[in-house]
């Protein structure tokens, strides 16, 4: 029996593939399927079947494309009937205990409810082997470190939840060894938990002996911990709740990948409302830009940033430069959910500006400068998280964390310099991005960042 880990680092997502004697089986996989399709073709497998741990809020599932592919068959939890989100599309659905079983392998539901009201886990086993499971693929039920967030469905949903995951954790699971493998669906950076460890798998034993959550036998002080420690909440995942629960549409083919002449570019924003997407670094967005692009340079963070900032019912256009690799930006978007990516300009943003076209740019001030101008009054925006804005800021500096900044822009100046800074400069660009887009005239932002900042040795404040 082999079992495979599949990584995208920027959502920090881990989808699987078990196979055994030339069948395969795919878990939670994402939405740019032909990594799955190539895997199986050279070594003849065959996909027969994929499986969902839960309806995700946090990226677009790859579930029925890869189903649709592969001429699969698609098995989903049926622990979703009468609740808030539930699956609208031809399934199988498999219930706690239920068995899929070919020759060396078996994988086993065990519902375990608490992240979403349908979690399952699936437990793999090796009959061959040992009567006992070897692994558990817990999905976003147990990480590495943490606990699936209970808060996915709001408000009057999140204490049920909370308590459904107690119950989860030490009574769904209690006799289960402790030399079973974990594999989560995430790892640190992803929102669908906080305080996740780097390692991408561990045993239950040591997540019994370390992880904080086992540690809150009684029920009260377990749901008040876990309710306690709740990430930021990005208003993406509702959409992405609902679009898995309908079904994300078919792709056939991954979109965008058009060459479009910058004639026909510039007349699909003027008269489509194209929003432009510009893939390039920050620094080469803040010498020279098309007016209105967004910046989120192609990499780790894309699809998250993409997700909380860039709108869904408006055509794409990607541009990029000859360091952009535009294939991962197209795969990001897709990741969650944004289809309508028309294609690139051709030539990059170099075709645009040898044309005379208008430009627009984002002012770089150093450490040093921007030292002085906080001493003379300036108005700074910190983007990063609430532990990086609490370990030490820019004293007197106003915090928004970066995927908030959208609905919150009433509480900046529009009449003054609106300085953006982020820990290295990527999280500021983005930002300053959404700003200028926005119709704030003048920004700038931190070259370097705060990393930048402390090298300095300038002045910081910590605490809230």
């Amino acid at each position: 029996m082999v079992l495979e880990r599949f990584e995208v680092p920027g959502l920090a997502h881990y989808s699987y593939i078990v196979a055994s004697h030339g069948r395969a089986v795919v878990i939670d996989p994402k939405r740019d399927v032909d990594t799955y399709l190539a895997f199986a073709a050279e070594r003849g497998w065959k996909i027969t079947h994929i499986l969902e741990t839960h309806i995700h809020a946090d990226y677009a599932s790859g579930a029925r494309e890869l189903a649709a592919a592969a001429g699969s068959e698609l098995w989903l939890s049926a622990h979703d009937a009468g609740e808030d989100y539930v699956y609208q599309f031809p399934h199988h659905a498999m219930r706690d205990g239920d068995r899929l079983e070919w020759d060396g392998a078996a994988m086993v539901a065990l519902h375990t409810p608490g992240h979403t009201p349908e979690h399952i886990s699936f437990l793999i086993h090796e009959p061959a082997h040992s009567p006992h499971p070897v692994a558990m693929l817990s999905g976003d039920f147990l990480f590495v470190g943490s606990l699936g967030r209970p808060d996915l469905l709001g408000e009057k949903s999140k204490r049920r939840l909370a308590e459904l995951l107690y119950d989860s954790l030490h009574r769904r699971i209690g006799h289960l060894p402790d030399a079973l493998e974990v594999r989560p669906a995430h790892g640190a950076g992803s929102f669908c938990g906080s305080g996740m460890s780097n390692r991408p798998q561990s045993t239950l034993g040591d997540e019994r002996a370390s992880n904080v959550f086992f540690r809150d036998r009684e029920r009260e002080p377990f749901v008040n911990r876990i309710l306690g420690h709740v990430p930021p909440f990005p208003d993406y995942y509702r959409r992405m709740k609902r679009v898995n629960a309908e079904g994300p549409r078919l792709l056939g083919t991954m979109p965008g990948d058009r060459a479009i002449g910058a004639a026909e570019f510039r007349d699909s924003i003027e008269r489509e409302g194209a929003v432009v997407l510009d893939c390039r670094s920050q620094e080469n967005f803040s010498r020279g830009h098309i007016p209105g692009s967004f910046n989120i340079g192609a990499g780790g963070g894309f699809s998250t940033w993409a997700a909380w900032i860039v709108p869904y019912d408006r055509p794409l256009l990607l541009v990029g430069d000859r360091e952009t690799n535009l294939d991962d930006a197209r795969r990001g978007l897709v990741r969650v959910g944004l289809d309508d990516a028309r294609g690139f300009l051709e030539g990059g943003f170099e075709a645009w500006a040898r044309l005379g076209w208008p430009q627009a740019q984002v002012e770089q001030v150093s450490a040093a400068d921007l030292d002085a101008r906080r001493r003379a009054g300036a108005v700074i925006v910190d983007v990063r998280g609430d532990a990086e804005w609490s370990s030490g800021h820019i004293p007197g500096s106003l915090h928004i964390m970066g995927g908030d900044l959208p609905k919150r822009l009433g509480e900046l100046p529009r009449d003054a310099r609106v300085h953006v800074v982020c820990a290295s400069g990527y999280r500021s660009g983005v930002a300053a991005s959404v700003l200028r887009r926005a119709g704030f005239a003048d920004v700038a932002t931190l070259a370097g960042g705060l990393n930048e900042w402390r090298e300095r040795g300038l002045p910081l404040a910590t605490g809230d």
